[in-house]
């Protein structure tokens, strides 16, 4: 990822954060939250804005790096510890991911172009399989 986009992430998690989600949590007519990782060699809390659908209870996330050959940083710590939390608006949630097996996402696939068409776009663009990951709600931490 290049500098001006880690300042727009940056930007954007700052505007959405400052305004409780009222700037910021749609885009292009879809909504986004705030998904925060824990570094999965730092150990330090990131936060990313993300596009989301809900499906029943759970959140839906896409891993597409704009299309990119690897996994976005952010997927690979839920990767390694499923345990996060999400924004939405100014709500913070305790949640756990679970990557989409390949019959649950080609269910959900026509629905997460349907919300934004580059996701599409995207997958043409490369060779790995975008994963789609489930933020489920949990307990939060004793």
């Amino acid at each position: 990822m290049n500098a001006a986009a880690r300042a727009a992430i940056a930007l954007h998690r700052r505007i959405y954060s400052l305004s409780g989600g009222r700037v910021g949590g749609r885009m292009g007519g879809a909504p986004n939250l705030l998904l925060t990782t824990r570094g999965r060699r730092t150990g330090r809390e990131r936060t990313v804005p993300l596009l989301y659908l809900e499906d029943g209870d759970s959140l839906i996330v896409v891993a597409s790096a704009g299309g990119q050959e690897t996994h976005p940083a952010w997927y690979l710590n839920l990767v390694a510890e499923p345990d996060a939390h999400v924004q939405i608006g100014r709500t913070v949630r305790p949640v756990r991911a679970r990557t989409l097996d390949a019959a649950a996402r080609a269910a959900i696939w026509p629905r997460v172009t349907a919300t934004y068409a580059g996701y599409a776009r995207y997958q043409a663009r490369t060779e790995r399989e975008i994963p789609l990951v489930a933020l489920a709600p949990r307990a939060p931490a004793p």
